[in-house]
């Protein structure tokens, strides 16, 4: 029986090389069955066809041939091929069949082709699919019988061990490395992908449990608006009454107060309610507004930062909602430009413009160096764009001209009913 010559190993390695140029696009793909499988079908084919024509060239070269090439010898040839269609669901079953004909084609004496040539692609697609101790152990059978049966043909053991089995046992090694290769390479995609999938699932669960706690904060600044509201008609109530018969004027100031408070607060409830009853809507309130940021300005002043404030909206210009958003939007802005802007000063600019509110808030730090972060949009300024988008407004960020950092806020003056 003869066995593979040395001059085999060439187009063994050109199999070997052309498999991840042919198999390896496709196998980065995946994302999608469909697109996934029609890939795969393509990669077997095209391997199946190069298989079949590198050995029928190499028959048709007689390289120490007992016979001449015959229309077997061929078929041979197609089959390695044909075999390698089914090599992705029963990868070391294709591997045996392989082996087993290398062997039946040398017995019939037909001209070298080399285990390489025929064997290397079924090596790599066991391995690939992980296969890899079949692989190596059939491809460790593969090489001990070949190199039985040169030695039986007399050829030198010098021979043989410095160079042809040497060569084989790289040949066998080297396809079954590229199949593990390509293997784990997919097996990283898929792992980063479902990486990908978990963290985007994990923002989503930190995303609602912060709309959760928003809503936890709305239900409170309702309840205190409320509480404020019927205050205020209390005391307007008893006044009225006390003045009832004695100055009218004073009862229908009284009774216009507590109709003004009463059509105010029920406006800014029944908004807040349709709000909080909307899973994609939460609007962000805070217990206090806009007559707080001076407040505000003055206990950062006290952290050593230079706040200068200029607020110029009129009492009852702007909805309670929209003005403990922006107190909420200053207090972010402030405490960024105190905690990693390394300011000296700050500007706080809050009025009304074409029925909007613009807030700005300007620092003098390291713009440059915190721009990135509004892309990354970490947590506070996340914070302060949702809380503007919830109640119908905007939130940009980003270094400001001349250096340093500005926020700016545009939000509506009412809430919707």
């Amino acid at each position: 029986m003869a066995v593979p010559p040395a001059s085999s190993p060439g187009a063994g390695a050109v199999r070997a090389g052309s498999s991840p140029g042919s198999g390896g696009p496709p196998l980065g793909r995946g994302v999608t069955p469909v697109p996934r499988l029609t890939a795969e079908r393509t990669v077997d084919l095209v391997l199946a066809a190069a298989t079949v024509l590198v050995v029928a060239l190499t028959v048709g070269a007689g390289l120490e041939a007992e016979r001449d090439p015959s229309v077997l010898a061929y078929l041979f040839a197609l089959g390695f091929g044909a075999v390698l269609l089914a090599r992705r669901r029963r990868p070391v079953t294709v591997l045996l069949v392989t082996v087993l004909g290398i062997f039946a084609y040398y017995a019939l004496g037909f001209p070298a082709i080399g285990q390489a040539l025929p064997a290397a692609a079924a090596l790599y697609s066991a391995a690939e699919l992980d296969r890899t101790r079949a692989a190596l152990t059939i491809g460790g059978v593969l090489v001990g019988v070949a190199a039985y049966f040169r030695i039986t043909e007399g050829l030198p053991a010098t021979y043989l061990l410095s160079y042809e089995l040497l060569t084989n046992v790289a040949l066998v090694v080297a396809a079954v490395a590229l199949g593990v290769s390509v293997r784990v390479r997919r097996q990283s995609r898929l792992d980063q992908e479902r990486l990908r999938l978990a963290s985007l699932a994990e923002q989503e669960l930190e995303a609602d449990q912060r709309l959760q706690a928003q809503r936890v904060r709305i239900a409170r600044d309702l309840h205190d608006a409320v509480g404020h509201t019927v205050s205020v008609i209390a005391v307007h109530a008893n006044v009225a009454s006390e003045a009832v018969g004695r100055d009218d004027a004073l009862v229908a100031a009284s009774l216009e107060q507590i109709r003004t408070a009463t059509s105010s607060t029920l406006r800014e409830l029944r908004s807040t309610v349709r709000l909080l009853r909307t899973p994609a809507d939460d609007p962000a309130r805070g217990t206090v507004g806009l007559g707080g940021v001076a407040a505000l300005a003055e206990s950062t002043r006290s952290a050593g930062l230079d706040v200068r404030v200029d607020v110029d909206v009129p009492d009852d210009a702007v909805d309670g909602a929209i003005g403990a958003g922006a107190y909420r939007i200053v207090q972010e802005a402030l405490t960024n430009a105190l905690r990693h802007a390394g300011a000296h000063r700050v500007d706080v600019r809050v009025a009304l413009a074409g029925g909007r509110l613009d807030v700005v808030v300007r620092d003098d730090g390291a713009g440059a160096v915190r721009t990135p972060a509004v892309a990354g949009a970490g947590q506070g300024l996340r914070g302060m764009a949702e809380r503007a988008s919830l109640l119908g407004g905007t939130v940009t960020c980003g270094a400001a001209d001349g250096g340093g950092f500005v926020v700016h806020a545009r939000l509506p003056a009412r809430l919707t009913a």
